[in-house]
């Protein structure tokens, strides 16, 4: 049977056997299947969709294509948790999550991506940290995750090798959206990482994937559902992404404002309501509280006793960061050429946020084919956010570009993606719903 006809099943709206999946992943693995036929039944995917029977072998399949981590020989004397978000911009809150979980007594084996059509990727925005392996061997992953309580990093070669290679298909085919996909995608990289449990932070607005509550929902219940039949249990938060998350979009910026917030420093509002909503379900999903607020107590405390940002350092340095990148932050990470604010006037009403990174992307902070350099020092920091007054003294961001035109060229894209007006708009909640199994 030829790889077509697989294909054309697809097409015309029929359902794959295990027999054709299983020869999809392979081939994807071992790169016998060109990225021609991939996008194509990508695409065909997409456009039909698949049961949630497919999509179960299909995750599977992938977690299977490479090693998968079993933890109960470390002993790590507390559960193994992660989470993961569905992108958006903006989004470094891995950066937080991850030490302070582990501060909490959860161990966090992070395996993140890169950056996916508009969305930042939380890899590369680690490589913005000078030295920082984000592709360290198991054995360096194992140990910093039982020595520091955590660890981000990115796919490596070994872990769900076929959807490390689909993955990076989808991002440049316009094939992300599909919920069986990134069902499968999310989930085949955390069964094969060997967690315990796993708390999805499943974004919903202008600027993610799920533009719809009832989209972000249908994606949660399936990522629950799949993730059951592993025996991985699941908690989802539908998060509001109507406009860039925290005041820094872009590579090194984000990595900043992290560092700004572990050390209790700069704290935005919405991030914080989210990072510690996340941190708190994860508290509580692997057992160590019984109770959410109680959970998320634990989570503050974590934050303004230093602790996390201890962490932090400690995880940057053992995956080859410097020693003193928490304290000296600033004197490692690249900067932009050029730096410019971008005035308006009026109160900020709605923000296109999908734009937002979009126009990140063509100041060279994301990438538009496989395998594209970036430039980690680009992008906006100073974003206000919505409901802001905007003045001759009060900047909509600032701009960081590696040249005039560029910059020019980010002004423009920046200034029509917002909507301007006499008032503000009411309020939006952070946390929209909490989902479990």
């Amino acid at each position: 049977m030829l790889f077509t006809d697989v294909i054309r099943k697809k097409r015309d709206g029929g359902e794959l056997s295990s027999e054709d999946i299983q020869r999809f992943v392979d081939g994807l693995a071992d790169n016998s299947l060109p990225a021609e036929q991939v996008s194509a039944l990508a695409m065909a995917i997409l456009l039909n969709s698949m049961s949630f029977d497919e999509a179960s072998k299909l995750t599977f399949a992938m977690a299977a294509s490479g090693t998968v981590l079993d933890w109960e020989k470390e002993d790590l004397g507390g559960p193994v948790v992660d989470k993961h978000s569905t992108g958006g911009v903006g989004d470094k809150v891995s950066f937080l999550l991850a030490p302070i979980a582990a501060a909490c007594g959860c161990f966090v084996p992070m395996i993140s991506g890169r950056g996916l059509s508009h969305t930042g990727g939380t890899t590369d925005k680690a490589e913005s940290i000078p030295g920082y392996n984000a592709t360290p061997d198991f054995g360096l992953f194992r140990r910093t995750v039982k020595d520091v309580g955590c660890a981000i990093i990115g796919q490596t070669e070994d872990l769900a090798p076929a959807d490390r290679r689909f993955y990076a298909i989808r991002d440049v085919t316009g094939t992300v959206e599909s919920i069986p996909l990134i069902t499968a995608s999310i989930l085949s990289k955390k069964i094969a990482a060997g967690l315990d449990c796993l708390v999805m932070d499943i974004k919903v607005g202008s600027g993610a994937f799920m533009e719809s509550h009832e989209r972000a929902v249908e994606l949660s219940k399936s990522i629950i559902g799949t993730a059951a039949k592993a025996g991985l249990k699941t908690h989802s938060l539908i998060t509001d992404m109507n406009e860039v998350l925290g005041t820094t979009a872009g590579n090194a910026l984000e990595i900043e404002e992290s560092v700004l917030y572990l050390r209790n420093e700069i704290r935005d509002p919405r991030l914080d309501d989210v990072v510690l909503s996340l941190c708190a379900e994860m508290v509580l999903i692997g057992g160590i509280e019984d109770d959410r607020d109680k959970a998320r107590a634990r989570c503050e405390e974590a934050v303004t006793s230093g602790r996390a940002a201890e962490l932090f350092g400690r995880m940057t340095a053992a995956l080859g960061g410097p020693a003193d990148f928490v304290e000296n932050y600033d004197s490692h990470l690249v900067k932009a050429p050029v730096v410019r604010e971008v005035f308006a006037s009026g109160v900020i009403r709605a923000v296109d946020a999908r734009a937002v990174g979009k126009a990140i992307v063509e100041l060279g902070g994301g990438r538009h084919e496989v395998g594209e350099a970036l430039d980690l020092s680009v992008g906006f920091s100073n974003v206000a956010p919505i409901g802001t007054t905007l003045d001759a003294t009060r900047p909509l961001v600032v701009i960081h570009a590696a040249s005039e035109d560029e910059a020019d060229r980010a002004a423009k894209n920046i200034l029509s993606a917002v909507k301007l007006g006499e008032s503000a708009p009411a309020a939006r909640p952070t946390i929209a719903e909490i989902l479990t199994d």
